[in-house]
């Protein structure tokens, strides 16, 4: 008998979005689940969403986004309170305050797409999965929790090779022009399915959950997508 498929899951997120880094770790807590008892594990493919796709290439600085977003960084930390307490049951120690320039984050979702083109040819695509989202937890908790600029190409290479990419290969790609194309056509599917909002998470192609929602769901949802796989 050959082996199941294993199940796919797609994740469309932002990378400030602070919600998504919440819903990636709830998810990484099911994933950890389905390992310790021995079940297949999926394999992650991240899609990208831009929550701020008018902002600069260079971004701006992070006072006046707060101001134009939620009318000044008081009103912000009370909205951020929430998110500081899901955070918290995740292991994520928000430090919004250490957040000097949003950025537009066109360049960071290239990378990604990049990463995830990296293990295209490869015979372990779960691994490559894997790797890239080492990547994405990397660029979550450089922006959320240390204060790291996404912004420059270069930073964000830094940041490639320290979760095991080759810097140089990363950088080249960034200073080009390739996967900017990718990345739009992406996002348009994205809204034609009708994702308004992240992170939203697409399992087998056939059941959809949207937001961080608990680990207790994710894994509901993972066994409804293999029930409705192995029907197919």
């Amino acid at each position: 008998m050959s082996p199941s498929p294993t199940l796919r899951i797609d994740v469309v997120s932002d990378v400030v979005c602070p919600w998504c880094f919440v819903g990636k770790r709830r998810l990484d807590a099911a994933l950890a689940q389905l390992a310790a008892a021995g079940e297949p594990v999926p394999a992650v493919h991240w899609h990208p969403f831009e929550l701020n796709p008018d902002l600069p290439r260079d971004g701006i600085d992070r006072r006046q986004y707060l101001t134009a977003k939620f009318g000044g960084a008081q009103r912000a930390a009370a909205i951020y309170e929430r998110v500081r307490a899901a955070g918290a049951t995740a292991g994520i120690d928000f430090a919004f305050d250490r957040i000097l320039r949003q950025p537009n984050t066109r360049d960071a979702h290239r990378l990604i797409a990049w990463a995830e083109g990296q293990g295209a040819d490869d015979a372990s695509h779960d691994a490559a999965a894997s790797g890239v989202s080492t990547l994405v937890e990397r660029v979550f908790r450089a922006y959320f929790c240390e204060g790291r600029s996404l912004v420059g190409v270069a930073a964000l290479a830094d940041l490639a090779g320290e979760a095991g990419y080759d810097r140089d290969a990363a950088l080249a790609w960034l200073e080009s022009d390739r996967g900017i194309a990718e990345v739009s056509d992406a996002e348009q599917r994205a809204h034609a399915i009708g994702v308004t909002g992240v992170p939203f998470f697409i399992l087998a192609g056939r059941v959809a959950v949207s937001g961080a929602q608990d680990t207790e769901i994710l894994l509901r949802a993972i066994s409804q997508a293999r029930e409705y796989s192995a029907s197919a």
